[in-house]
């Protein structure tokens, strides 16, 4: 699963430009499922029906990344550029990145002033990211465009997936390949020759500017109950603001709450029991600083039980984020027990 990861996190995938991500994901399905389609927005939409009747599943990971898009060529080659999804300004500087052109993919930095003209700027001040440009060492615009530069390009970081320490590692976006990463072996390891149910994969598109990918693909599904596989953000670093909540290396996290979910407490309450009786290390999971495909998912078709599956991650939506790969394990795991272990619609009512 490991390698499965590198594979995704060297895709670009920014926001509404996921292309080479989904294609990726249904040239390795298209064998294994039963039926697999992908719909206008972009969602990749997986099915496999399991031996037995029983509920259907609906599991989403998204499969855009946050990233930048090309606004402006300048007279000079330097590019002006847009956000896609939430970004901190603190963190853009001199930052490598990837520019997408006709080419295909043009290494830049974010630009930054020399220490050396520090004693003339203000430093207490932020620059806005409109202030910002990337650098792909044009020497003027025509040159740019020689490059296959072009208004609509997308960039992502420039960050190669690294092992670090014992059991980690960092890179860009895991938010979410990770989860693309899981329901892909959910897929491919799972004996569905003893699954209650259905499993619908949606490999959703543009979830980082709104969720927009699962509302477009929540209300054509019709499930019983749905998970979202996710990254979410630890808090067990040194900042003020940190409550040691939630830790790198502590388990798969199990959301209850989030900005844009109260999850079903029929499904988290089912998780929490799978993670006990099958030994998988496991966080509770409150942090309303974050939302997931989950917020669209359960407000479907008059409401649908959702929950979360959360990879605990550090540095979210930066270039170089980082999870446990033990952590990461242990999500595989109980989104595996998730699908033996259902068996009827029943069990994720409201009224228990």
């Amino acid at each position: 699963m490991e390698e499965l990861l590198k594979q995704l996190l060297e895709l670009p995938g920014a926001c509404g430009q996921e292309q080479a991500v989904i294609s990726f994901i249904k040239d390795r399905l298209n064998s294994i499922a039963d039926e697999i389609c992908v719909n206008g927005l972009g969602d990749l939409i997986v099915t496999k029906k399991g031996a037995f009747d029983g509920p259907v599943l609906a599991v989403s990971a998204h499969a855009d990344e946050v990233g930048f898009i090309i606004k402006k060529i300048e007279k000079n080659g330097l590019l002006r550029f847009e956000k896609l999804g939430g970004h901190d300004d603190r963190i853009l500087l001199s930052q490598k990145v990837f520019v997408w052109g006709e080419n295909g993919a043009l290494p830049g930095v974010i630009g930054t002033i020399s220490a050396h003209m520090q004693k003339f700027d203000n430093t207490s001040v932020i620059r806005h990211y409109r202030e910002l440009y990337i650098d792909i060492g044009a020497a003027d615009a025509e040159e740019a465009a020689a490059l296959g530069v072009r208004t609509g390009d997308q960039v992502t970081w420039d960050t190669p997936y690294t092992k670090a320490g014992k059991n980690r590692a960092f890179g860009h976006a895991f938010d979410d390949r990770c989860g693309c990463a899981l329901l892909i072996s959910a897929f491919e390891n799972t004996d569905f020759s003893k699954v209650h149910g259905t499993l619908v994969g949606i490999f959703s598109t543009q979830e980082e500017v709104g969720l927009r990918g699962a509302h477009a693909a929540a209300d054509t599904v019709h499930a019983d109950v749905a998970l979202a596989v996710d990254t979410t953000a630890v808090s067990d670093t040194p900042e003020a603001m940190m409550d040691n909540t939630l830790a790198l290396g502590k388990g798969a996290g199990i959301k209850v709450m989030d900005g844009s979910l109260l999850a079903a407490k029929s499904v988290w309450r089912f998780m929490q029991k799978l993670a006990e009786d099958n030994s998988i290390p496991y966080q509770m999971e409150i942090f309303t600083g974050i939302g997931t495909d989950a917020g669209a998912l359960h407000m479907a078709a008059g409401g649908v039980p959702s929950g979360v599956i959360s990879v605990p991650s550090r540095y979210a939506h930066s270039s170089i984020e980082m999870i446990d790969l033990g952590d990461f394990k242990a999500c595989a795991d109980l989104l595996e027990a998730f699908l033996y272990g259902m068996k009827e619609k029943e069990q994720f009512g409201f009224l228990l």
